[in-house]
């Protein structure tokens, strides 16, 4: 077994305080994110672990692509038959995190997930790539398949069906909004002393701030 017990790093690169930061997290979170941007110490900054309770009642996390943010929430696709958006559809509460490490932040967001209109949905399948577009029909995403040729061969027949014609999104491809309830921002300091500030939505619709404990 390979003893990891003397990985240490001290984190000393920023500092999260409570008079520099805005009423809302949305604000905080696009400060944040177009900083990390910015840097240019991360390759993608909108990937994102989304963490779902999946039928069988045990929890699973994945990596996706954030591809939206406002004043609503955070949207990213998939496809609804999925295992990820079958475990959404049948317990919308979900967690979102992101981990900058070059900035040594994090940001964990507790939130309900809805799917995102046909008319959302429609015009991000839209803006992809073709090659995306026939990528999303071809995949029965989480199903057992034979193996990597089947794939090759579905989508080389798609090539052909549609090519000179417009590709349609499929009915079990869209987004899903996650609205936030819950959102902390963790910020690295010296000596395991973090900087932890959660945001929390209460029912007046305003947000209570909060130093967490590091």
């Amino acid at each position: 077994m390979e003893d990891l017990s003397n990985y240490r790093k001290s984190y000393e690169k920023s500092q999260l305080l409570e008079s520099t930061i805005p009423e809302d997290p949305i604000n905080l979170f696009h400060r944040w994110f177009y900083e990390t941007k910015e840097s240019g110490g991360v390759d993608e900054v909108n990937a994102m672990t989304v963490a779902t309770i999946g039928l069988d009642g045990f929890p699973k996390s994945r990596v996706v692509l954030l591809k939206k943010f406002n004043e609503d929430g955070f949207i990213f696709y998939t496809n609804y038959n999925s295992e990820k958006g079958k475990a959404i559809l049948n317990n919308p509460n979900i967690c979102l995190s992101f981990f900058w490490h070059s900035m040594e932040r994090q940001v964990i967001i507790k939130g309900i997930a809805e799917k995102t209109s046909n008319a959302i949905s429609d015009a991000y399948f839209e803006s992809r790539p073709d090659g995306s577009k026939l990528g999303a029909i071809v995949s029965p995403q989480s199903d057992i398949i034979p193996s990597r040729d089947y794939l090759d061969a579905k989508l080389k027949e798609l090539e052909k069906l549609y090519e000179g014609k417009e590709i349609p999104r499929p009915i079990n491809w869209g987004g899903f909004l996650v609205r936030p309830l819950e959102v902390e921002f963790w910020q690295g300091r010296p000596n395991r002393l973090h900087d932890r500030i959660r945001y929390k939505l209460q029912d007046d619709f305003n947000w209570k701030i909060d130093r967490l404990s590091p």
